[in-house]
């Protein structure tokens, strides 16, 4: 079918489970290498840090004690400047020595007291619920404002429970800015629930609101985040997380490669559905007939090729649950029946894992399909033929991890000599695959440069 273009594409949720991979306790490290063709410069290596939450209570004591260090405050006013300005050391500094007394106005450090309290009075009023206290039941910020400890506690946990506001509250009177220090928080909420709400929100803020190389993994209930460091330029982001989830740290969408962001971030075919209720309801005209037709010919291009992007997903699923039975069972039969260790065995979990990526690339290379201009004949033949090898290739790869696989875990009692002819097969066909499909990234990232245009006839 000739196919009209249109703008939409898949923007569609993963559904994928977290993956398989055991990580040490520090810090991991990760590294990868663009592979790029000799006719374009080569990308720089891209190197990321995957943060645990104690690297970035590390990180956040550090600026802390620095500004407190080089202002000459104490630590509780340091984190109310930082928490003011998204953590940025720099901006603290720079507005702190071009004018302390504009800073402290604006973000509600007071150096004195807008209410006195008489040294005389043995009784003071609360502000809240008036009734009187004894001075050391009553409890002041910068401003002076006395409220009874009481109150103070459940103003303080509301804020808590409202969400990250917490982290800059104000005093209760309407009229004042002075804000609220961390040690009077940790001195009055006792309930370890509304603690953790607190300390998640300042964890969280450091990474959320001020450091724009560090993004939290978006993966449901993980607790890493991903320091990318310099980017040099690189257009490859993508990243694997210590929970094993590969993302894009640029649009922190399912990993993506060989397709840029652009690409990803677009309408869903519900929007285009709708659009083409609204038009074919009524064809009185023919103008609205051919708008119509024109639309139905955008919408069956587009399911073409997200039919397709959509099977590769389920598979890509089926094989990460398939992955989970070899590990589970699998790798247990096969090492008693053919007296392999696991570790020997582990050639078998990489096939399966080249699978899995492999499964991830071909999904989106039917997003590169689909912008492929209509006019570009020659570049969508010679794409068509790079992404049918692919199929094939990686078919053969999954018949062998599959099929070839389990005639040895189900079918034989005593040691096959032919156990060692498969194990060469399949570690030369994950071999032979893996190339295939990082050379067809290389080539769709450099937009099949190679090709020569010439439609014109």
């Amino acid at each position: 079918m000739d196919y009209s273009d249109d703008d939409g594409m898949l923007n569609i949720e993963s559904g994928e489970e977290n993956l398989y991979i055991d990580h040490t306790s520090e810090a991991d490290y990760g590294m990868e290498e663009d592979m790029h063709n000799d006719s374009t410069s080569k990308r720089d290596q891209i190197s990321y840090i995957v943060l645990k939450e104690e690297d970035i209570r590390e990180h956040q004591k550090t600026d802390i004690k620095q500004i407190s260090t080089v202002l000459s405050i104490n630590q509780v006013e340091a984190i109310i400047l930082l928490l003011h300005y998204q953590w940025s050391s720099s901006k603290v500094e720079d507005e702190w020595f071009t004018s302390e007394e504009r800073v402290r106005k604006t973000v509600g450090m007071l150096k004195e007291h807008m209410v006195d309290l008489n040294d005389q009075d043995v009784n003071i009023g609360c502000g809240i619920c008036f009734e009187s206290y004894l001075r050391k039941e009553i409890a002041t910020v910068s401003c002076g404002h006395p409220y009874c400890k009481t109150c103070w506690t459940s103003y303080i946990t509301e804020k808590i429970n409202n969400g990250p506001g917490c982290l800059m509250i104000k005093c209760p009177e309407p009229s004042c800015y002075a804000v609220v220090g961390q040690d009077m928080i940790d001195k009055l909420i006792t309930i370890e629930e509304d603690k953790e709400k607190y300390c998640r929100y300042f964890l969280r803020s450091y990474v959320k609101e001020g450091k724009n190389n560090i993004k939290w993994c978006p993966s449901p209930g993980c607790v890493y985040a991903v320091d990318f460091g310099t980017r040099n330029g690189t257009e490859n982001y993508v990243v694997t997380c210590l929970c094993s989830y590969d993302f894009c740290w640029n649009c922190s969408e399912d990993a993506h490669r060989p397709v840029n962001c652009d690409m990803v971030l677009v309408r869903t075919a519900t929007v285009i559905s709708r659009r083409t209720r609204d038009v074919t309801g009524d064809d009185e005209t023919k103008v609205k007939r051919k708008r119509a037709k024109r639309v139905k010919r955008t919408i069956d291009r587009y399911m073409h090729y997200y039919v397709r992007w959509a099977n590769n997903q389920s598979s890509r699923l089926n094989a990460m649950e398939d992955l989970k039975e070899l590990q589970a069972v699998q790798l247990e039969k096969l090492s008693v029946k053919q007296c392999f260790s696991q570790t020997q065995l582990q050639f078998t979990v990489d096939a399966w894992l080249q699978i899995i990526e492999c499964r991830r690339v071909l999904k989106w290379t039917y997003a590169y399909g689909y912008y492929i201009p209509r006019e570009e004949r020659t570049k969508k033949q010679f794409f068509e033929y790079l992404q049918g090898e692919a199929e094939v290739g990686l078919e053969r790869l999954h018949h062998c991890a599959e099929e070839e696989l389990q005639h040895f875990v189900d079918e034989t009692d005593d040691p096959s000599t032919d156990f060692d002819d498969f194990r060469k097969k399949l570690i030369g066909l994950t071999k032979v695959t893996k190339t295939y499909f990082e050379n067809l990234v290389k080539a769709l990232e450099n937009d099949l440069a190679d090709v020569a245009v010439d439609d014109s006839k």
